[in-house]
């Protein structure tokens, strides 16, 4: 536990979660208009990093869906991380950072939803044990609009244009600079 307390650390978590969704949003709409917007990746990969990682430092006796989701994040970003750094987004590198991108963004609503349904009165009521039709079908309709991103994503972002001849590679070059 971190020392400037529990309340204090549960809203630097909350905090960077929010900014992590929000810039993560921004990221997508780029991607599926077909731009690269560093500023905004950046702050969705670095405050979601840290959200993923805080989320451990909580207290808890029972392993939750909520860490589950947080290990898979983890795994993901270091391959979206490497394909806007390191490899450019050339090649295969922008399906990897579109398909992760929308991915790790999709978790951390999945988890928001998930704690909204666990914190706030009035969803409690409707779902105490979170697995009940509204909690569900929530969570399906999330689903389905992050599915639909992600396509809108891949095809704003992925899927050669007209415009360049179909070459990916050329593409990538002529969106990083």
């Amino acid at each position: 536990m971190p020392p400037f307390g529990l309340p204090a650390f549960t809203l630097l978590h909350v905090l960077l979660s929010v900014v992590g969704i929000v810039s993560g949003l921004v990221v997508v709409g780029g991607l599926m208009s077909g731009r690269r917007l560093d500023g905004s990746t950046a702050a969705f990969l670095v405050t979601t990093v840290l959200t993923n990682v805080t989320g451990f430092f909580f207290p808890f006796t029972v392993f939750l869906p909520s860490h589950g989701v947080g290990i898979l994040s983890l795994l993901i970003l270091p391959a979206v991380i490497a394909a806007v750094y390191w490899k450019q987004l050339v090649g295969r590198w922008r399906a990897v950072f579109v398909a992760g991108s929308v991915t790790t963004l999709y978790f951390n609503v999945f988890v928001l939803m998930t704690q909204l349904f666990r914190k706030v009165p009035a969803m409690l009521v409707l779902a105490p044990r979170q697995n009940e039709l509204p909690f569900l079908l929530t969570h399906l309709l999330v689903l389905v609009l992050f599915v639909r991103l992600g396509r809108a994503a891949w095809k704003g972002f992925v899927t050669p244009s007209v415009a360049d001849g179909g070459d990916i590679l050329a593409a990538g070059r002529a969106v990083a600079h």
